[in-house]
Formats: structure tokens, sequence, C-alpha cells
């Protein structure tokens, strides 16, 4: 099994990164593979399309998922934004029914904010969300403050074991011949006549 965590900073090895790992290594610990996808550069540089692409192909593989964004200026980078947006527009099908969580990382304030916002992404596209024991968000200025957040480094402990626990669940599931159900079959509403 394996988890596939974008990294929406704008620094590659910063808070969110710190954060990122700590759920990585409590994954390992549980057996489980992770991965962390720097997107910053390559979202805003000109290679988005081959981006999305390469993340198109990791989200089929991928059994979970964990999206983490910096706060700025009180919401999530729009680095982030722009990866969900598209790579959720076009590869939504390889992501449906995985599990999901939401982190983010901020120096003061401004987290509910940002994982109100990096929520919607896995709630539209059918996909479990995987919590933690309080709000997925540490606090520091420095990777070194981050680790600092006692309590942030504990609930992304408990994330990662929460992540493992559902991925677990769902193989046991599938093992038992329960698969996920299928695709919506409706006509979506449109409010202009």
């Amino acid at each position: 099994m394996k988890v596939l965590m974008i990294n929406g900073s704008r620094r590659e090895h910063c808070c969110t990164y710190t954060a990122l790992s700590i759920i990585g290594d409590s994954l390992k610990e549980e057996g489980i593979d992770a991965e962390i996808v720097f997107v910053g550069r390559d979202a805003v540089n000109g290679n988005l399309n081959a981006l999305i692409k390469s993340l198109g192909e990791k989200c089929a593989e991928a059994d979970g998922f964990v999206f983490g964004s910096p706060v700025y200026y009180a919401s999530l980078t729009g680095e982030i934004k722009l990866v969900l947006d598209h790579l959720f527009g076009s590869h939504r099908d390889k992501m449906r029914c995985k599990p999901a969580a939401i982190v983010a990382s901020a120096r003061r304030a401004g987290t509910t904010a940002t994982l109100d916002v990096l929520a919607k992404y896995p709630a539209i596209n059918e996909m479990p969300i995987v919590s933690s024991s309080y709000w997925p968000m540490v606090h520091g200025n420095t990777p070194e403050d981050v680790m600092k957040d006692e309590e942030g480094v504990g609930i992304m402990r408990q994330l990662g074991k929460n992540m493992a626990w559902m991925l677990k669940c769902i193989a046991a599931g599938k093992a038992a011949g329960i698969d996920a159900p299928n695709p919506p079959d409706y006509h979506k509403t449109n409010f202009i006549r």
C-alpha cells in the first residue's frame, strides 16, 4: 500500500514538508509506503500540464492521499489550489473512494480556513476523509519550530496511524468481496432555464 502526499508549499523542505514527513514516518511504522511530491515550482513555471500528467499516474497507483498546504494570506497557497483544481478535474476517477487527509501549517492563524478549502476536494469526490485527534495542523515558522509543537507533531503521528488503519480496513473489505460503490448516476441540476 502507498500514500501519495502532495506538498503545496512554495518552499520544498519547510513546515508543510515537516508535517507530511511526520505522517510518512507514522505510515512506514505501520508498513505503508509514502511519497511526498513537491508541486510548488512546477505549478507556476509552465510545467503544470506535465505535473498533472505525472500526478495522475501516481494517483492511479496510490491507495490514499494527503493534501498539505501552508497558510498564505489566511488560506491555502495558490499553487496547491491550481494543482488540485486541475488534478481533480482530469484524474478524479483515479482517486474516487480512496481515503484522503488534509494538513495545514501556519506560523499563527488561518489554518481552519485552509483546512476548509482543502477538505472540499476529497469531499466532492467520494473520498473518505481521514481525521486525527484534533485539527490536522502544525504551527511554527521553521521546521524546527514545528517539531517543538508537541501537540501538532502528535496529531500528525495519529493521522498517519488513522490513515494506515483506514487503508487496512479497506483492503480487508476488498479481500472479503466488498467493493466500492458504483459511481453516481444522476443528472446535474442546471438552475438556468
